[in-house]
Formats: structure tokens, sequence, C-alpha cells
């Protein structure tokens, strides 16, 4: 039987996405505005991030209002592709930096 190795995944990869992925990792939901406060950045750059994951099918996307308030919240969560594709680019990371680092 041929095991597969993990794979480096360009979508994954840049440091915005990265970082949201394992951000929604780590919960089973994430808002909005949390998540842009963690990442700091800007609306309209966390937007695009997202939009790229969600093309990829790696995130979810759900919009509720706020009751009483006339807004709406977006909820953000990591889809099991997602989840699949984050751990995957992990695997690979670290099989690509295996022995780069001294051991103290």
């Amino acid at each position: 039987m041929v095991k597969t190795r993990p794979a480096f995944n360009p979508i994954v990869h840049p440091a915005h996405r990265l970082q949201i992925c394992s951000f929604l990792a780590g919960v089973k939901e994430g808002e909005f505005r949390p998540l842009r406060e963690e990442l700091g950045v800007s609306d309209s750059v966390l937007s695009k991030q997202l939009r790229i994951l969600e093309e990829a099918g790696y995130v979810a996307l759900r919009k509720a209002p706020v009751a009483g308030k006339g807004r709406v919240r977006t909820w953000i969560t990591l889809t099991r592709p997602g989840k699949r594709a984050l751990e995957s680019h992990i695997a690979a990371l670290h099989r690509m930096t295996r022995g780069a680092l001294p051991v103290a």
C-alpha cells in the first residue's frame, strides 16, 4: 500500500490564511470581529482571505442578525476539508523543515 505524503497547500500557506485556519481549528465557530482583531488586519483584508478560503471549500460563512441592533454578525467555521488541508499542510511543513534547526 502506497502512503501519500502530506501535501504543502498553497491556498492555506499564506500567513493570514494559515492564521485564520489555525484560529478556527481551535473553535467550533469563530466570529469575524475577534478573528480580525487576532490577526490585526482590516475588514477588507480579512474578507478577501476568507473569500479565497471559502471558494476552496475550506471555510463556511454564516451571517446572523444581532437582535435589536440592526447589524449582522458573520460567523466562520473551518470545514472538514479545511481541517484536513490545514493538518496536511502543517505535516508537510514539519517534513520539509525536519533537521533545519539544531537540537538543543
